[in-house]
């Protein structure tokens, strides 16, 4: 299940459209229209089935869960739940923070599904892509406080996720792995999910980590700083929500000031180059022999699940 989860998550470079007007509709008017309906968590938990988002048990703090089985992967539906239910939370002013966190341990999070990006026509491609830079917008600029409680497998998209939160803890199980493992799968890491590990971790340990495509089990995780802490799996939740509360005790305008202005860089980067990035992915994913590389692989894996 964790080698499956790795080679899912997928990445490569690709950004904002140009193209047609309708590229990426599906994704803005899905949160426009989704974010105007229901009210507080009650109602997000009724509208989304691969993303639930309840009421923490503590004032002020909701939890956001994956729940896409059986790895996690961000299909293009996931992806457009995920952006409209950040974008209620973030209007939401009663919710200062939130536990993001996989609803059945196992997998936090995969990366990209493989299915979005086998034999589908370019357009579709950009819209893909579009909602995967929409995701780290959101929450890499985020006003609330994000802490990611990792209870399982999290590579390539999974890591990218846990990254643009304010403080990660990490379940202390061996069959657990971290890290953006691109180069092993024959690809990079596009360089916002570089800047976002350099950001974390330091230049030269994100040099030699997206080099080595390496995924980190808790301690060494923990060592090299992508992860803040490693706790027992039963204390996951628990610790989450205390290291939530002591970020909570800081003036939310201080804190969120202080965010924005030690990750606005990095954001702009991508703003401006969007639209060269996703030109760069749709050309590399439309190629024949990548195309049937995806192919193949994916017949290897309905293989094995039958």
């Amino acid at each position: 299940m964790a080698l499956a989860a790795c080679v899912r998550a997928l990445f490569l470079p690709g950004a904002w459209p140009r193209g047609p007007a309708r590229r990426g509709a599906r994704l803005r008017s899905a949160a426009l229209g989704r974010a105007t309906t229901g009210g507080g968590v009650g109602a997000r938990r009724a509208m989304s089935h691969r993303v639930l988002v309840e009421a923490g048990p503590a004032a002020g703090v909701a939890v956001l869960k994956f729940r896409n089985p059986p790895v996690n992967a961000l299909s293009l539906e996931m992806l457009t739940e995920l952006v409209i239910s950040l974008e209620k939370l973030e209007n939401d002013k009663a919710i200062r923070g939130v536990v993001i966190t996989a609803e059945n341990p196992g997998i936090f999070l995969a990366g990209l599904d493989l299915v979005e990006l086998c034999g589908q026509n370019p357009a579709h491609y950009a819209e893909y892509w579009e909602a995967v830079q929409e995701l780290w917008l959101r929450l890499y600029q985020s006003n609330k406080v994000l802490v990611a409680a990792i209870n399982g497998a999290c590579p390539a998209g999974g890591c990218l996720a846990s990254l643009t939160c304010d403080y990660r803890v990490m379940a202390d199980n061996p069959k657990y792995t971290i890290g953006l493992n691109e180069t092993q799968l024959g690809i990079i890491a596009p360089f916002w999910f570089k800047d976002t590990l350099v950001n974390t971790i330091g230049h030269r340990a994100a040099e030699q980590a997206l080099q080595l495509g390496m995924l980190f089990p808790p301690a060494k995780a923990l060592q090299v700083g992508i992860v803040d802490q490693v706790v027992p799996e039963e204390q996951l939740q628990s610790t989450a929500l205390s290291v939530m509360a002591q970020w909570l005790a800081i003036p939310d305008h201080a804190r969120q000031l202080t965010k924005t202005m030690m990750r606005k860089p990095t954001v702009d980067q991508l703003v401006k180059q969007r639209e060269a990035d996703i030109q760069s992915f749709v050309s590399f994913i439309s190629q024949d022999s990548i195309q049937r590389a995806l192919q193949t692989y994916l017949q290897k894996l309905r293989q094995k699940k039958g």
